[in-house]
């Protein structure tokens, strides 16, 4: 089998939400000497846009991708086993620290970005959900994160965006994150207006902002 049929194979498993297909798959990679970012990044990667431009229209759902991540995942473990040592930072492409605002209590869009995020190459440190601002800044700092990305689902959480960036100018730290903010009411004005750094309507352009803000960060 080709590299070209391997990847294909990688990238329809994702689609087809299919773990056992996905696992062969990257054992078939590994057999033919693709190498495994490639696996990851032209297969599995591919498979997971399909499915966040899915999701996007409207033609897939929830269930479905969190299922096409567990497949993903699935495969990465395999891939990752194979990567040499010092390849192994390049499948990071950054650190995000995600949670949803204090006073928020829902995450079923933080946990699409997340898996998302997760299966574009990303780390993503999951803090959940109701998040106390100053944990935000703590963590944020414990992970030594690119990127701090929150979600209000509310109108009235939304402040909780802004307290970040604020707390972060405080202590003098505001230029080692890139902060991006997304939810229901939250808009690219609002963003912009408390000093944030992306704005992200759907889990696909999060992912987007994301790489161009680590981007950013790395010069």
């Amino acid at each position: 089998m080709s590299q070209v049929e391997i990847l294909g194979k990688l990238k329809t498993a994702i689609e087809e939400m299919d773990s056992d297909l996905a696992e062969a798959a990257a054992k078939e990679a590994i057999a033919a000497g693709v190498d495994p970012l490639v696996a990851i990044n032209d297969g599995l990667a591919a498979g997971m846009q399909t499915m966040s431009d899915l999701f996007d229209e409207g033609e897939a759902f929830v269930p479905q991708l969190v299922v096409a991540a567990e497949a993903f995942d699935a495969a990465v473990a395999i891939l990752k086993e194979a990567i040499p040592e010092d390849q192994k930072g390049k499948t990071c492409k950054g650190k995000v620290l995600l949670y949803t605002v204090h006073g928020d209590i829902h995450d079923i869009g933080k946990n699409i970005v997340k898996t998302m995020l997760s299966a574009s190459g990303f780390e993503v440190f999951d803090l959940g959900r109701d998040v106390p601002t100053d944990e935000v800044v703590a963590k944020a700092k414990e992970y030594n994160v690119d990127i701090i990305a929150g979600a209000a689902l509310m109108t009235t959480t939304m402040p909780g965006q802004r307290d970040v960036v604020a707390i972060l100018k405080e202590e003098g730290i505001r230029d080692k994150f890139k902060c991006m903010f997304g939810g229901a009411p939250v808009s690219a004005e609002w963003v912009t207006k408390i000093g944030g750094d992306a704005y992200a309507e759907t889990a696909s352009e999060a992912v987007n902002k994301a790489k161009a803000l680590v981007a950013e960060l790395r010069g």
